[in-house]
């Protein structure tokens, strides 16, 4: 769970700039354009208050063969009404005018402060600026203007060998906070020198998505501004990708993402762990995943974590509290491969010895078995620290 230092992707080139949103002249607006026609596919929060810019996304004519993504971060441009529809609009055109692209070519995205109208005459004068600084090293400069509460920037890449060559893939992210996507994760863009039919990459992207950005859990609420989008411009020259080439592919696209969504949980505004919950023996899949959630958001469970407490009973209530079919006589539970409850309610104290060093450090796992059934499901949550609590105590003041 460490950002590459930098992403390059061929003909991908990216900047990053202060244009007056966030104080002290901190970078608040990021650009990354292809220099070649893409393929292209976007996902958006399920959050039914949704932000302007993702009001205007769905809308858009085509969301196959966008070229890239302009973003800046201090303003959501969230509960801002038809004047943030506006905004939108004006940042899209300049944006595209500044690139001599037609448009609607560019995604549109922002995260930061809910309810303040943002100012786009502020966005539209660093334009010019922007587009002169685009670099094919830029792209790291883009991912760290988009961060808001943000310890760290989130950025991969992979390289995967197929058949003639080699093809590139990047990615960058934010999120630390007003995280439990129900689609992706807060911003989230990766990109890619492959050739990709449409249809190809739209299976490949959100076959990556949902056991990446939507099995992650910071504090249960998902953001009005989710957005996670994939960007494909061929410029590796290779035929496009099928078979065995399209499923390393695949499989490259899902490791980057998982690695982006490590990254953003285990930045967690605060947090000092990540722990892997897996819920196996439910009476169907969806009920797994009902159980799962309801250990990932509780907190009573986030802060025993952070105590490094092996609370079986806060996990097991948890469960219980969730509403799915429970026979508390079947469970058994582990906490980092040391099962301290048996089936019938027999608690193992040696093993809750042996679990609770392995439980100091930062990563290890909480497994759940109900013994109903073939449901299961896991998820990835930070615990609950005091740092959480301040940092969201002042985020507007």
């Amino acid at each position: 769970m460490k950002p590459a230092g930098t992403v390059a992707i061929p003909g991908f080139r990216g900047s990053g700039t202060a244009c007056g949103i966030k104080k002290a002249g901190k970078a608040d607006l990021a650009l990354v354009v292809s220099d070649l026609p893409c393929v292209s596919d976007v996902v958006f929060t399920r959050n039914r208050v949704a932000a302007a810019p993702v009001a205007w996304g769905k809308g858009l004519r085509s969301r196959a063969a966008l070229r890239g993504v302009i973003a800046n971060s201090g303003n959501a441009n969230a509960c801002t009404g038809k004047e943030g529809l506006s905004a939108v609009r004006r940042t899209s055109d300049a944006a595209c005018a500044a690139l001599g692209l037609p448009a609607g070519s560019l995604l549109v995205s922002s995260t930061g402060v809910i309810g303040v109208p943002l100012p786009a005459e502020k966005i539209e004068a660093a334009l010019p600026g922007l587009v002169a600084s685009l670099s094919a090293r830029g792209i790291a400069r883009a991912g760290d203007a988009i961060l808001t509460t943000d310890a760290y920037p989130k950025r991969g890449v992979r390289r995967v060998g197929v058949r003639g060559g080699t093809v590139t893939l990047g990615g960058i992210a934010k999120g630390a906070g007003m995280i439990a996507p129900n689609m992706g994760t807060m911003l989230a863009y990766a990109f890619t020198d492959a050739p990709v039919r449409p249809a190809d990459l739209r299976r490949a992207f959100r076959e990556a998505v949902d056991p990446s950005f939507n099995r992650i859990v910071v504090d249960g609420d998902t953001s009005t501004n989710d957005t996670a989008a994939l960007f494909a411009n061929g410029a590796c020259g290779l035929p496009p990708l099928e078979g065995r080439d399209l499923a390393a592919f695949s499989e490259a696209l899902q490791s980057l993402l998982l690695d982006l969504a490590l990254l953003i949980v285990r930045d967690g505004e605060g947090a000092s762990r990540v722990v892997r919950i897996a819920v196996t023996g439910a009476a169907s899949g969806a009920e797994a995943e009902t159980a799962a959630r309801a250990v990932a958001t509780s907190p009573l469970v986030k802060t025993a974590v952070f105590g490094a407490d092996p609370n079986w009973g806060r996990v097991v209530a948890a469960v219980g509290r969730s509403g799915v079919r429970v026979d508390p006589d079947r469970i058994e539970l582990s906490f980092a491969g040391e099962t301290v409850l048996r089936r019938g309610l027999r608690i193992d104290r040696a093993a809750e010895r042996r679990a609770a060093p392995k439980i100091r450090k930062e990563t290890y796992a909480i497994d759940v078995d109900l013994g109903l059934g073939k449901g299961s499901h896991y998820l990835y949550f930070s615990d609950l620290t005091h740092d959480y609590i301040r940092i969201n105590a002042g985020y507007r003041t």
